[in-house]
């Protein structure tokens, strides 16, 4: 995610604790870059953990598996 994504995120929190508020624009925009930023959240960890591989003592090594719901 872009750095001018999360400054405007953080810059609409800032301004939701203040007085003023947010517009009902302003309140779309910041749940639209919430969801965006968790979903980059979300496919960073996925990346991450599909490189990972567990070492067992007996020095064998096997990659993780997604949990089947």
């Amino acid at each position: 995610m872009e750095q001018s994504k999360i400054d405007r995120i953080s810059a609409l929190a800032r301004k939701s604790r203040t007085e003023e508020g947010l517009t009902p624009e302003e309140k779309a925009e910041q749940e639209a870059l919430r969801r965006e930023y968790l979903a980059a959240i979300r496919a960073n960890l996925t990346a991450q953990l599909d490189g990972t591989v567990i070492q067992y003592p007996d020095g064998t090594r096997k990659r993780l598996k997604k949990k089947k719901p």
